[in-house]
């Protein structure tokens, strides 16, 4: 079987969206970032194929995603580790697979983590918004989120052939056991610029304390639980300030909002420190539900 380039949505999974390196640079016009929230998979997933780092991918959500290929094409699975099944044939993840046309790819359920990337040679060719395929749940920018019978078309494939070599052993590697049984998030917290707004006792109880990975958590934001608040110490509110990836907010309720790629491009609640990128966010993509987390100081505070 072959036909147009492009893959079919057999089913969508919990959320399945396209994702690629968000919309950096327009949070002067209210637009947030976006972009795949663990973007060491991402990267992975399209190193595998052979594109480039910025090739928009899928993110699944948990269960993963069922496509049909309409005609030849090599996709890649990595992020939270899962089975990847080829046509009802168990396929390797973290690997380039070929797919004949009319093939169905299979991505299962993570077996931990959360999120999944399945990258396809030449990229998925949806039509671009303020330069990026990627799907923005907060503001509604780029495509919507996947739906079955929703038809993904595939662009043209760059000129270098896609090199499992380059990527062998890196799929392992590259995953995220974030959210496994037992684990524990580690986030490493650079002080300010509102640290001040808070007492220093419960500044330096942050570090000797513990909280949970909220079920309220989203890709907007990584919610926390079961920690101890922490206090103010002064009254008030601040205006709407501009806020970055990472951001640590303190709402009301005193439980650290660590800030994902979906943020709001401003808030008012105090931002106690910012998370570096790299890493440490990638595996808050990755943490499920009752994760353990724990922040420690980054660099110098």
């Amino acid at each position: 079987m072959s036909g147009p380039r492009g893959l079919l949505v057999l089913r969508a999974g919990a959320l399945t969206t396209v994702q690629d390196r968000g919309r950096p640079g327009y949070a002067h016009l209210g637009v947030p970032r976006s972009g795949a929230l663990d973007a060491g998979a991402h990267a992975l997933a399209n190193r595998l194929v052979g594109n480039p780092v910025d090739a928009a991918t899928l993110e699944t959500t948990l269960d993963g995603v069922a496509l049909r290929a309409l005609a030849p094409v090599t996709v890649a699975v990595t992020g939270a580790p899962c089975a990847v099944r080829a046509s009802g044939r168990p396929v390797a993840w973290g690997e380039p697979v070929w797919l004949p046309g009319g093939a169905e790819l299979e991505v299962g359920r993570a077996e931990s983590g959360l999120r999944s990337y399945v990258a396809v040679r030449g990229g998925f060719g949806v039509p671009a918004v303020l330069g990026s395929r990627a799907t923005d749940l907060l503001s509604g920018l780029g495509p919507p989120v996947l739906a079955a019978g929703t038809l993904l078309p595939v662009g043209p494939p760059g000129r270098d052939p896609a090199r499992g070599a380059d990527g062998a052993g890196a799929g392992a590697a590259g995953s995220t056991g974030a959210g496994a049984a037992g684990s524990e998030l580690v986030l490493p917290l650079r002080l300010g610029p509102r640290a001040d707004w808070f007492t220093a006792e419960s500044i330096a109880g942050l570090w000797r304390s513990g909280y949970r990975v909220s079920a309220l958590s989203n890709r907007i934001g990584l919610r926390t639980e079961a920690g101890p608040p922490l206090r103010r110490a002064r009254g008030g509110e601040l205006p709407s300030e501009g806020m970055v990836l990472g951001a640590v907010q303190v709402p009301p309720d005193g439980l650290p909002v660590v800030f994902l790629a979906d943020h709001p491009v401003t808030g008012g609640y105090p931002v106690i420190g910012v998370i570096p990128e790299g890493p440490p966010l990638d595996a808050a993509a990755q943490a499920r539900p009752g994760t353990g987390v724990r922040f420690v100081r980054a660099g110098r505070n």
